[in-house]
């Protein structure tokens, strides 16, 4: 099995917004914002071939299915659909992907599921040959969205993934897609029911997964997310998702489970650490992958 890391379309937001209640003397030290107060955003995807047999796609990042007002409105810097510019590079189209995991269904992390807008034209699903990959209980926030998050869902987007057929609901921490390779972990206080996919690496003695890597999704967007208590000001409950966050950190590092960030700008992957003040910090920072051995 190879890895690489799938760029898509970038965004810049407001850096309060995503930093929470820390102060702006702290977080712009970590992403130095512009004159509209705004920070460099990834949507990083994740391509696995093979996994269990097949070409996986982790997430598909927010893509460029806006129109051009929504687009300037969310920060969306380019307007090509850039992860399928991605996928191109890396010798795939998304034709090719047999498996989209979906750790949940806000627009930055499943817009990369349709088309590139065109006027006069509505949502049109791409990766004609995928099952696509969802939590059974964020479907059904997806399906009956809360006002304060209905904004972050594209409503066309579920009828879509219905009518396609090939729609796999997880409730376990299995899928029938992926089989063992790949363990399913859930978190309650971005939104309900997100789902962070792990591919597994080898059993150790204790019977458990060792090394392998973790899509943190928006549990833990970047680096300085790591650390415990900074949360996003998008996430649902913030004491809630802290205390998911440590127990999560504390079972990752027990099992040199690597960390793969989403919405970094700077990094894809990192090995997780505690300082000497025994808080949870990142090592052997990896900026991208191009065809990488899980191993490596």
């Amino acid at each position: 099995m190879k890895l690489w890391s799938i760029l898509g379309n970038s965004q810049r937001l407001d850096g309060g917004a995503m930093f929470g209640n820390a102060p702006r003397a702290m977080w712009a030290q970590w992403s130095p914002p512009d004159d509209a107060n705004r920070i460099d955003l990834a949507c990083r995807a994740l391509l696995a071939s093979p996994l269990n047999g097949k070409t996986v796609l982790f997430e598909t990042g927010i893509g460029a299915f806006f129109e051009p007002k929504l687009r300037e409105r969310y920060g969306v810097v380019e307007s090509r659909h850039v992860l399928l510019d991605s996928l191109a590079e890396a010798g795939f189209s998304h034709e090719d992907v047999d498996v989209v995991v979906l750790s949940h269904l806000h627009f930055d992390h499943a817009g990369g599921l349709l088309a590139p807008w065109r006027e006069g034209h509505g949502p049109e699903l791409l990766f004609p040959n995928a099952t696509f990959v969802v939590g059974a209980e964020h479907w059904q926030r997806a399906l009956n969205p809360h006002p304060r998050d209905r904004a972050s869902f594209i409503p066309e987007l579920t009828g879509l993934l219905e009518a396609s057929g090939r729609l796999e609901l997880v409730s376990g921490d299995r899928c029938a897609a992926l089989g063992d390779s790949v363990r399913f972990h859930f978190s309650q206080g971005h939104t309900p029911g997100l789902m962070l996919a792990e591919i597994c690496g080898a059993p150790g003695a204790d019977g458990q997964a060792h090394g392998g890597l973790v899509f943190c999704a928006d549990l833990i967007p970047g680096r300085p997310w790591v650390h415990v208590p900074i949360t996003m000001g998008y996430d649902r409950f913030p004491e809630m998702l802290i205390d998911e966050k440590r127990v999560f950190l504390e079972d990752k590092l027990a099992r040199n489970v690597h960390l793969y960030f989403t919405h970094d700008p700077g990094c894809a992957l990192a090995q997780l650490a505690k300082d000497a003040k025994g808080k949870f910090t990142t090592t052997h920072e990896v900026a991208a992958l191009a065809a990488r051995s899980l191993a490596a």
